[in-house]
């Protein structure tokens, strides 16, 4: 059975190497606007739904699989910083805090469907204006969810976490495998 990644994120086609090496990763063109009023917490299964429908209508005999990662701290998202002004709001936020990281995922095949999603707790240390500027200069923070990769130098910035570290990288890869495998079952009829 051909299953699809849709996702341009190098970090997510890595992580889905753990669970299956036989999947082909395409990007998607689907409308990534939230609609007016949504919850934060259920964004990621939202916009994890537009992408696996704009995948699986270019790819129709296949189990596709849609994935969506955000950030969350005080019921606001936080997207990927546009600017150094922006990265910089956004680790002042996060300084010494706990926050949310919620993947939505959405498994897709044919008119059947499933959507689950994880929630990881991560908390920052105390940064100092310093760790904050270093870090905003970098090149890390600019294409990730809340500014900051907890794979690469973002780790520096971090107290604990509480929940799946894979997660927080995008892709909760343990939980996806169960899923993934209980899905392809059901199509199969086991």
């Amino acid at each position: 059975m051909n299953i699809i990644l849709a996702s341009a994120s190098p970090r997510r086609r890595e992580l889905m190497k753990m669970i299956t090496d036989d999947f082909t990763a395409v990007s998607t063109d689907a409308d990534e606007t939230l609609p007016a009023g949504i919850e934060p917490a259920k964004a990621s299964e939202y916009l994890s739904q537009i992408k696996a429908d704009s995948a699986a209508a270019k790819y129709p005999d296949a189990v596709v699989i849609g994935c969506d990662t955000t950030v969350i701290c005080d019921n606001y998202i936080l997207g990927k910083p546009k600017d150094n002004a922006q990265c910089r709001a956004f680790m002042e936020l996060l300084s010494g805090r706990t926050h949310q990281v919620i993947t939505g995922c959405t498994l897709m095949y044919k008119a059947k469907m499933a959507t689950f999603s994880v929630v990881t707790d991560v908390k920052f240390r105390e940064l100092t204006d310093e760790d904050i500027s270093l870090y905003a200069a970098s090149d890390e923070p600019y294409d990730k969810a809340g500014g900051y990769g907890i794979q690469g130098k973002g780790a520096l910035l971090i107290e604990k976490i509480d929940g799946d570290f894979f997660n927080v990288v995008g892709l909760p890869v343990s939980r996806l495998n169960i899923e993934l495998k209980k899905f392809i079952k059901s199509i199969k009829g086991e």
